[in-house]
């Protein structure tokens, strides 16, 4: 394998690691650089193994909400503890796995016909349409916090995950728009997103685990696969941690305005090429 294709593989890792924690749709954009510039990369498992990183970036940022969730559990399931914060992260664990469950079964219902020949007038289409749901939730200021969280809240933000699986539509898009619908303020609504995110790709990864041990590409792979995997995991971090302070300071509009160009740019590009 030539320097060239190693580059090529790295490339694609920092570029489904930046685009997969914000509104912008990374399958899109790894269609959209396979259209333009003729990468794409050989081996079946190998966006499973990026989806895999980034989910390793998400589990650092999120480290500290993960244990405490974890102590809270432990401390209401095992040692009968009833006091608010113990009784809260239960809650919101359960409103987690309530959140879940619609994507994954749909998910496996569609498995055999969700595909990757995906188009560039697909593509330009579903990131017009992340832009304009983006548009009616960028003034958005919630106040509602994880205590105040339902199980239609749950539902609700479980359905809108579920649009992600049409290709193009950013899935942090999607639930970011459905938990700030039902109001949630940005930073708790951006934490729940991600720890939402946590439960659909460690079960995609253990489900994969097959396709990937019996890939027949792995062996030659390994290299460009492991340099990938470390680009995907470092471009996660830095692209979630920009999300973040974009939120903060409630610049959401740029992510529509992006997807708007991108997507126009698509659109006209499928139809005169």
């Amino acid at each position: 394998m030539d320097i060239i294709e190693i580059i090529r593989y790295i490339f694609l890792g920092l570029l489904q690691g930046f685009t997969e924690p914000i509104p912008v749709s990374s399958s899109g954009h790894l269609v959209i650089a396979r259209e333009l510039f003729g990468i794409e990369a050989r081996g079946l498992s190998f966006e499973i193994l990026l989806n895999t990183a980034s989910l390793i970036a998400v589990l650092y940022i999120y480290r500290k909400d993960i244990t405490a969730i974890i102590v809270n559990l432990s401390r209401y399931i095992f040692k009968g503890a009833r006091d608010a914060e113990a009784k809260e992260d239960f809650r919101y664990t359960i409103y987690l796995i309530i959140a879940t469950i619609p994507v994954g079964l749909l998910g496996i219902m569609l498995e055999d016909i969700i595909g990757d020949n995906v188009s560039m007038l697909t593509v330009g289409l579903m990131l017009i349409v992340t832009g304009v749901a983006l548009w009616f939730i960028k003034n958005k200021r919630g106040e509602r916090r994880d205590g105040d969280l339902n199980i239609k809240d749950a539902i609700i933000v479980g359905l809108s995950q579920c649009v992600a699986l049409m290709p193009g539509i950013s899935r942090s898009g999607a639930t970011l728009v459905g938990a700030m619908g039902v109001g949630m303020n940005q930073k708790n609504a951006l934490r729940f997103v991600f720890l939402l995110y946590i439960p659909v790709s460690l079960g995609t990864a253990l489900i994969s685990i097959g396709d990937l041990a019996s890939d027949p590409e792995i062996a030659t792979l390994a290299l460009p696969y492991a340099l990938a995997f470390i680009a995907a995991i470092i471009a996660t971090y830095f692209g979630l941690k920009w999300l973040q302070g974009v939120m903060e300071r409630g610049n959401l509009i740029i992510f529509t305005y992006y997807c708007f160009a991108l997507g126009a740019f698509s659109i006209l590009y499928s139809l005169f090429t």
